[in-house]
């Protein structure tokens, strides 16, 4: 993008600076934003990209005194005070404040889109040493990560510590009651359902965390030759189903309350409650996170007695929905598979196993916030791109 200016002035007694591109277009600015945004040494730190300019020193109601064009790749302006502000075409441009310019800004930022599935899943597979070494497929990776909600990544090494490297690639791991690493393995007086080999319903992990890890990691390193098949749903794919469906349902668990606790002793001793609807929601509706596990579900329920009865059935719909054939998919890890899912977004389950003698199925798991990857997404995606 290499936008020029045809002209600038400002409009509504000062308050807006209307900027007309070279290309036909336009864009206006409040005036309050410019000034807020103005990016001299005195009012913007450029070695921390962070605004100097305290807030308190804001007037909301400021208006342009003075406007020009230099060059047609830049706007320069002088306000009440005698302060001169500039600002480049091209970082203007990015900024307008139209529908389509925010729309891409949203897409550019934070990769939106959504590829919803079923049982039709194509699991999306790289291999473990590419996405290590190869910003290009480590940056497919976590694009893929992001749209689809679950990638495998192949051929890793059969031993504990291999998602210590993954947390490493994207910056680092996300630190729990349960460890940085945890092992998923029949356990005796298992102080979570994960670690006997019973089969686990559906469910996102931590939802008893007011901030539930974003992303999940489960590294096969021995697997069972009978059962212990893995299962994963949509959720989001499965939320607008119900929400078509049956709109007062999707109502009742997007407002409802519910208690979760996990009380316990492993990487430290600890008594977590947490109140977390199941299908978290944007401003417009659209889940953006789901919240639901029933090992961890408490049994204090602080809603009116008579409002328990239809939460139970709009619950019972949801998790009908999840099970139900055209929703489900199953797959069984490998040794030396890595599965990376969004803990937001994706539910998953497992196959019950029979327990032996020894240790006949054993997964290393870890978490990573949302934050972390996605910080490192948008610095491969700059990398890879060659971007700005």
């Amino acid at each position: 993008m290499n936008p020029g200016i045809q002209k600038v002035e400002a409009l509504d007694a000062g308050h807006f600076v209307r900027v007309e591109w070279e290309d036909g277009s336009e864009s206006r600015y409040p005036c309050v934003w410019l000034r807020d945004n103005c990016q001299c040494p005195r009012c913007f730190l450029r070695s921390a990209r962070a605004r100097r300019l305290v807030f308190e020193d804001l007037d909301v109601n400021i208006v342009v005194k003075e406007i020009a064009l230099a060059g047609r790749k830049k706007i320069s302006i002088t306000w009440p005070d005698e302060h001169a502000s500039e600002y480049e075409a091209e970082w203007l441009k990015r900024r307008c404040f139209s529908e389509a310019a925010r729309a891409e800004m949203r897409e550019d930022l934070f990769l939106p889109e959504r590829q919803y599935w079923g049982s039709d899943l194509q699991l999306p597979k790289i291999p473990f040493e590419e996405i290590m070494y190869n910003d290009e497929s480590a940056y497919k990776w976590l694009c893929t990560l992001k749209k689809v909600g679950i990638v495998l990544l192949t051929g890793a090494a059969t031993r504990q510590g291999e998602l210590v490297k993954l947390g490493h690639r994207i910056g680092f791991l996300r630190l729990t009651f349960y460890g940085p690493t945890w092992q998923v393995q029949d356990k005796a007086d298992a102080n979570n359902v994960a670690y006997t080999t019973g089969k686990l319903c559906f469910h996102t992990d931590y939802p008893v965390l007011q901030h539930p890890p974003g992303v999940q990691f489960l590294h096969c390193i021995k697997q069972t030759a009978a059962g212990g098949e893995s299962e994963v749903v949509d959720g989001f794919h499965v939320s607008n189903k119900l929400k078509k469906q049956n709109p007062q349902a999707y109502q009742i668990l997007s407002s409802t309350a519910v208690d979760y606790t996990d009380v316990g002793v492993d990487y430290c001793d600890f008594a977590v409650q947490c109140k977390q609807r199941i299908i978290d929601v944007d401003s417009r509706g659209q889940a953006v996170r789901i919240n639901y596990n029933n090992a961890t579900r408490d049994t204090v329920f602080d809603i009116p007695a008579e409002k328990v009865r239809p939460f139970y059935a709009a619950l019972k719909e949801f998790d009908d929905l999840l099970n139900s054939a055209e929703h489900k998919f199953t797959y069984k890890l490998k040794p030396g598979d890595i599965v990376t899912f969004d803990n937001w977004r994706v539910l998953h389950g497992r196959q019950s196993y029979h327990s032996g003698s020894e240790v006949t199925r054993h997964l290393e798991g870890a978490y990573a916030d949302w934050d972390v990857v996605m910080s490192r997404l948008r610095l491969l995606k700059k990398r890879v791109l060659n971007r700005d």
